[in-house]
């Protein structure tokens, strides 16, 4: 009895110590894989280290980004998906201070009260998308520069400059970085929009992307340059705030500036679908809306320009639900939105 005892015993722990030598060489076997998949990450877009331990601290955080992205793609209960771009090697933390630049107005001064064209507004397409129109430019990037306040503010001003001469022509948001900094606007450390528009106003134009490029960086005010007037604006107007029903009055006549809650992993990731994630109303981002419409199982979404490049989402572009229960709308949409007249 003691000798089969001793038997199953010694098997029972052969076994145990097989569960434990797969068990290894499987978390080293993972390892490996995620290590061979950052390289490609790196290779693919052109990502360098300053030393080994910078990269060994980012692959971990690459790796958890990995995990997270491939998780929620399997579950496939959302009407988007993930995917691990650019920004996989960033913690959602150090991507919000890289790259969102929006600066709620009333943390510092009320909002500017304005009248509101499209008021009497009563009947609008049931869709819309300025790109397929000619009031859109290709896709742009920020870097890693709180500049989204200064891109949204240019996008909505191409836009009306479209509308206005029939000619699309991308304008600067380098003037606006280095020469809007009076007030709240402090270029690579964020701004607003309505104040992007004011600067516009008051220099009597702005110029073009090609004259004054952009250089993702603070800079000195190219007065030479600034001087060099090719569109113009009027004024501004805001949108009545905390309706989804007004803002597409204007979306259905124009581009608009628009602010949002953008700091959540899943719009960190976002790749392609109907955007439905968590978010909430802590406006940090700066973004222009260029249409809306409904996808064929009759979920309602906002046409979204963003300024993180065409690896992100949607060839640079998200669709973010619509006509949500909440009247900010989803992420804040609603909130607090702006539009240039001509």
């Amino acid at each position: 009895m003691v000798s089969i005892c001793k038997r199953q015993c010694f098997f029972a722990f052969i076994l145990i110590l097989g569960m434990w030598a797969f068990e290894v060489a499987s978390r080293e076997l993972q390892e490996s894989y995620m290590s061979a998949r950052h390289e490609q990450w790196m290779a693919t877009y052109g990502k360098v280290y300053v030393d080994a331990a910078e990269k060994e601290r980012r692959f971990k955080i690459f790796k958890n980004n990995v995990e997270y992205i491939e998780s929620f793609n399997t579950a496939g209960n959302k009407p988007y998906k993930l995917s691990v771009n650019k920004f996989a090697d960033q913690t959602n933390e150090k991507f919000k201070g890289a790259r969102n630049g929006y600066r709620r107005p009333f943390q510092t001064r009320p909002m500017k009260v304005t009248s509101f064209k499209y008021e009497n507004v009563t009947a609008v397409p049931a869709t819309m998308d300025w790109r397929k129109k000619g009031a859109v430019t290709p896709i742009k990037d920020q870097g890693q520069c709180g500049s989204c306040w200064a891109f949204s503010t240019v996008a909505a001003t191409e836009g009306i400059n479209q509308l206005t001469t029939g000619k699309l022509v991308s304008l600067s948001e380098q003037e606006l970085v280095d020469c809007d900094n009076q007030g709240e606007d402090q270029g690579c450390e964020g701004g607003l929009m309505e104040d992007g528009f004011e600067f516009i106003i008051k220099n009597h134009g702005i110029t073009t992307e090609a004259n004054y490029p952009y250089q993702a960086a603070d800079g000195t005010c190219n007065s030479k340059k600034q001087a060099s007037h090719i569109a113009k604006i009027t004024g501004y107007e805001s949108v009545p705030a905390n309706s989804e029903a007004e803002l597409l009055k204007v979306v259905a006549n124009q581009p608009i500036s628009v602010s949002i809650d953008a700091g959540g992993s899943d719009f960190q990731f976002y790749s392609s679908g109907v955007f439905t994630g968590k978010c909430g109303t802590e406006l940090d981002h700066g973004v222009t809306a260029v249409g809306y419409g409904e996808t064929s199982d009759g979920t309602k979404y906002w046409l979204v320009k963003n300024s993180w490049g065409t690896s992100w989402g949607e060839e640079g572009y998200i669709r973010m639900q619509r006509d949500i229960d909440t009247e900010e709308g989803l992420c804040g949409i609603a909130m607090d939105s702006s539009y240039p007249t001509a």
